[in-house]
């Protein structure tokens, strides 16, 4: 089980994840820290489980904007009409974190932004005279959401497996990790099959990850494939779209990833920190280009759900990026990160288990490999994914961790990403919990392997 609790889940009358779990109930919290209904306290080092809460619990500056939206007009639908608020996130957004790109489209969460993306670039071909360009490109090893659209991104057999009859037959390549392609050149080599066998002109955009989330936390290609990668949009004519739910709003120590990258998308998706917990908020953004093809062709975006650019989430984002910009958070990140990534190093990195610890800045990830020859996956029969978040929270500490051995390309990783404003001590103490965690598992797994 992933965490522990007094109460079963079917004494509850929500539909939950996993229908044998009981959860525990979150009561209140504050900055990094949250208290159970039963008084317990947890240290929470990824921003309430999803990486969303990058400002921490319980800010009044948020709920009083928030409030004082409502209070003018919550919602109206965007179809009909637009709002203030609506037009002042973009202006706001496109100039401070994308000032690259061109516009912007909000919606209600991550897998929305994504599947606004995909019809984004199918509607860019179509518009352009090239409607036998529907194929996507994409890394397997990935995660970019939970509708169908977005769950057929990803080349991950034990997430599409139950679905399969309903997803799209897209094109996927394997990571270029240190177990299979550290250098990138074999994920390029298969790009080009994949590419070859398609045909070229069938392909309309390759989506990726340009800093992976909980699949692969804090992993990056190097920088030959990026580069690699832009050669090839040029030569074939397919667009890049970066799925930055995650890493979108300063989580790795710049506005949006890519801006460490020695390449600039088509497409971008953002989301988590954009409402930073306070209200379901993403979006999509585009380049100038992409823009004109719809602008020039069609004239029409036919695509929307009923909370796209609503006045009250998109005020939410407004008071969002004034604390980001006000107290200088994605700078904290981006001067903390790197002290961070080796102080968890340090901690964990002796422990048998840990293969690798991984850090952009406050997104973090560990991987661990079966602590006989360092290297090979954990067997698939210990679930160490869950024991470890189990562990971790008789710790007092939240963490989110992912079992991805049966998809054949990454074993059992562990991510951590804390708050931006955490302080010095919050965020030493969130190593302290997670390394004595970590090595409570080990101790547990070196008894299951004897």
């Amino acid at each position: 089980m992933t965490v522990a609790a007094e109460i079963r889940s079917d004494e509850t009358s929500v539909f939950p994840r996993f229908l044998d779990l009981a959860y525990p109930n979150v009561e209140r919290g504050d900055g990094v820290r949250l208290w159970l209904a039963d008084g317990r306290e947890i240290l929470d080092a990824c921003s309430g489980g999803a990486m969303v809460a990058c400002l921490g619990h319980g800010r009044r500056d948020i709920v009083d904007a928030a409030a004082a939206q409502a209070a003018r007009i919550a919602y109206v639908y965007n179809h009909h009409f637009t709002n203030d608020a609506q037009e002042r996130l973009a202006e706001r957004l496109l100039a401070t974190a994308a000032p690259e790109l061109a516009r912007v489209r909000f919606v209600s969460g991550g897998s929305e932004a994504n599947e606004t993306a995909l019809r984004l670039v199918r509607q860019y071909h179509v518009d352009r005279g090239e409607p036998e360009r529907w194929r996507i490109v994409s890394p397997a090893q990935a995660y970019h959401g939970a509708t169908m659209g977005a769950l057929g991104l990803t080349g991950r057999p034990a997430l599409q497996r139950p679905f399969q009859e309903y997803l799209p037959s897209h094109l996927h390549i394997p990571p270029s990790t240190w177990r299979q392609d550290p250098s990138g050149e074999a994920a390029l080599a298969e790009l080009d099959r994949v590419l070859d066998e398609a045909g070229p002109e069938t392909v309309a955009a390759f989506v990726c990850e340009p800093v992976s989330a909980a699949a692969l936390p804090a992993y990056s290609p190097p920088d030959a494939f990026w580069r690699g990668l832009a050669e090839r949009r040029e030569r074939h004519g397919f667009l890049v779209v970066f799925d930055e739910i995650v890493t979108g709003m300063g989580r790795i120590g710049s506005w949006f990833a890519y801006h460490q990258l020695p390449i600039e998308p088509d497409v971008v998706s953002g989301g988590k920190g954009l409402g930073a917990g306070y209200a379901p908020l993403a979006a999509t953004l585009c380049a100038e280009h992409v823009y004109d093809a719809l602008a020039n062709g069609s004239r029409e975006f036919e695509h929307g759900h009923t909370w796209d650019g609503a006045p009250l989430p998109c005020a939410v984002g407004l008071a969002v990026l004034d604390v980001l910009v006000r107290e200088g958070l994605v700078e904290r990140v981006r001067d903390r990160g790197p002290a961070l990534r080796d102080e968890l190093e340090a901690a964990v990195g002796p422990l048998g288990i840990v293969r690798e610890v991984r850090g952009r800045g406050f997104l973090l990830g560990i991987e661990l490999v079966d602590p006989r020859d360092g290297e090979s996956f954990l067997p698939n029969e210990l679930e160490v994914a869950e024991l470890v978040d189990q562990t971790a929270y008789e710790h007092g500490v939240l963490v989110t961790s992912s079992h991805s051995t049966p998809d054949g390309f990454t074993g059992d990783q562990v991510t951590l990403a804390p708050a931006f404003a955490s302080t010095d001590e919050e965020l030493g103490a969130m190593v302290e919990r997670v390394a004595e965690a970590l090595a409570d598992v080990q101790r547990r797994i070196e008894e299951a392997l004897a």
